[in-house]
């Protein structure tokens, strides 16, 4: 286990943890009516910093994201002793879109819009001095910036994280999740028979985590964290709660539920995600459990949600509150779990978080000030790469042997699908950077020589670039930037995401193990292996498909990937 030894939270409720934790102890919310703002034609509800609060957190130099990045990090590091300087120190950024707002404008510099490079800008203002590593994992980003660090700390690789969740909201986002139907136009209402959709909210949440626990006092531990992935759907969540279920599942069997003061859960008032966590949670043997959500006070934060939330319930369980959930009146899930709208009283110090996002992906982690159990010892040995393609705009190489191939670029990953694989229509859908990754674990399996889905379920997806999603991002903004042909199209949308990749090959192969996606400030092969071999700290993870896919444009793009594995 790791140990929380700072943490802050800025939203439009405050701009310090405790502000926040008193605002929403006395039930108020964040949460606006907008008609007009962005020149979105649909009314929307959300949470959104005034004017006057992105002047008071504005850095010299910086964006309105990287600047709220700073303020929020700044404040935590003030409650804390360590040389930040130190090269035992790393800076994890969780975020899905970063400088989403600049995109298509005059400022969109390649070191603005790529979230790699914004994250070196933050460090280097911070001054943090090793390579930053942003978390691009749909809406469980930040709870998947903490098991990272959580993992990297128990190997020590580092001894200090410091972990960022952080978004800002334009139209870009609002209209995707639009094209969606996914949001309600008033105040959302999670788990409640009556709930129409979602809001979304914009915040910077930070946690400090150490290696070792203070000598002062009893803190906050952090362990368990789990990510899976349910190989449903990129955009519908599974009915049986399959992914969120198998993350439950090492966190309660590390804890007894009798000392579980609640699960505080994703809740973004959807129909088909609140009802997929009630059937996770009863799956998972907790059915009768209070789980409460926060998006009635805050929003659904995108990739600051899994940092605020954990941070905001662990002050709440230090004040002996359980946070009642806003707008909740009646239970309108099948799954046997209790929603209060009230505060109530609780002794108890220990909880779970749960999240889940696009891709198929969920999280979950479980968080105590209740000794526990030592964690399991990490692996012997090193991970061996059994299969190796590199794919490039003029050529394709597999385990060291060039595969004949024609065209080039866009047109050649065509005629691969067409001739080697071709049993799959749904490749004609997915965007460059899926269709990039997708052929490349094609190419690896079949190199492998195994049944597709024999051994293989609990197999990790864990994937690095430098752009993102860049080329999908464009795409979409196309759809939105003339008022009089404006058409956000959510089939484009969901790809704005680069997780979206890992989600479309655990789909394919039945994968239901880890999938994850890092975006760095360049090609960095040491920090790719720290990632890589954090992940294998899963019991569960015996291999994974993994390296680097990046595509920019249809001139520039690689995939040089390869299985890894103990066996």
């Amino acid at each position: 286990m790791v140990y929380k030894i700072a943490d802050n939270i800025v939203s439009p409720l405050g701009k310090t943890t405790e502000q926040n934790y008193q605002a929403v102890k006395q039930g108020e919310t964040a949460l606006s009516y907008h008609t007009t703002k962005w020149d979105i034609p649909e009314p929307f509800t959300a949470s959104v910093f005034s004017e006057a609060q992105n002047q008071e957190m504005a850095v010299a130099g910086l964006t309105r994201f990287e600047s709220m990045v700073v303020c929020s990090v700044r404040q935590a590091l003030a409650e804390t002793a360590f040389d930040i300087a130190a090269k035992n120190v790393v800076f994890i950024l969780s975020t899905t879109k970063a400088n989403v707002e600049l995109l298509g404008s005059a400022e969109a510099q390649s070191d603005v819009i790529h979230p790699g490079e914004s994250a070196a800008r933050i460090a280097k203002v911070l001054g943090v001095t090793t390579s930053p590593i942003v978390v691009c994992n749909a809406c469980i980003s930040g709870l998947s910036g903490i098991i990272l660090a959580q993992r990297l700390l128990e190997s020590r690789t580092y001894d200090y994280a410091i972990v960022c969740g952080a978004d800002v909201l334009d139209k870009f986002i609002i209209s995707g999740f639009q094209s969606f139907k996914s949001m309600a136009e008033h105040a959302c209402r999670p788990y409640d028979i009556e709930r129409l959709g979602m809001n979304l909210g914009e915040a910077a949440a930070t946690i400090v985590l150490s290696a070792t626990p203070a000598q002062e006092d009893t803190p906050w531990a952090i362990g368990c964290g789990t990510v899976r992935n349910d190989a449903h759907h990129i955009s519908t969540p599974s009915n049986k709660g399959e992914g969120a279920y198998r993350c439950l599942l090492p966190a309660i069997h590390a804890t007894s539920v009798d000392s579980l003061a609640l699960v505080n859960a994703h809740g973004t008032a959807t129909m088909f995600m609140d009802q997929m966590e009630s059937v996770a949670i009863q799956r998972a043997g907790l059915a009768g459990m209070l789980v409460n959500s926060l998006k009635g006070y805050y929003g659904h934060t995108l990739g600051a949600a899994g940092v605020l939330e954990t941070v905001l319930t662990m002050h709440a369980l230090d004040d002996h509150t359980l946070i009642g959930t806003r707008g909740f009146e009646e239970l309108g899930v099948s799954g046997k779990i209790e929603v209060s709208a009230t505060n109530a009283e609780t002794d108890k110090h220990t909880f779970i978080k749960l999240i889940s996002g696009f891709g198929g992906c969920n999280a979950a982690l479980l968080a105590t000030k209740t000794p526990q159990a030592e964690a399991t010892p990490s692996r012997k040995g090193e991970p061996q790469k059994r299969h190796h393609i590199v794919i490039t705009p003029t050529s394709v190489t597999l385990d060291g042997k060039s595969v004949a191939c024609e065209d080039s670029g866009k047109s050649m990953l065509t005629h691969i699908y067409k001739q080697a694989i071709g049993d799959y229509p749904k490749f004609y859908k997915m965007d460059m950077l899926s269709r990039l990754g997708f052929i490349a674990s094609e190419l690896l399996i079949t190199a492998e020589g195994k049944e597709r889905f024999a051994e293989n379920e609990q197999r990790a997806i864990i994937l690095f670039n430098h752009s993102s999603s860049i080329h999908a991002d464009m795409s979409y903004l196309e759809s939105i930037k003339d008022p009089e042909n404006y058409f956000p199209s959510p089939s484009l949308f969901v790809y704005t995401l680069p997780n979206i990749v890992t989600g479309e090959i655990a789909i394919r192969n039945h994968y239901y193990g880890e999938t994850s996606f890092f975006i760095l400030p360049q090609k960095d092969e040491t920090i790719i292996s720290q990632v890589q071999r954090a992940a294998f700290s899963d019991p569960m993870t015996h291999s994974m498909i993994t390296g680097w896919l990046d595509y920019e444009d249809d001139d520039h793009f690689l995939a040089d990937m390869y299985i890894m594995d103990y066996k």
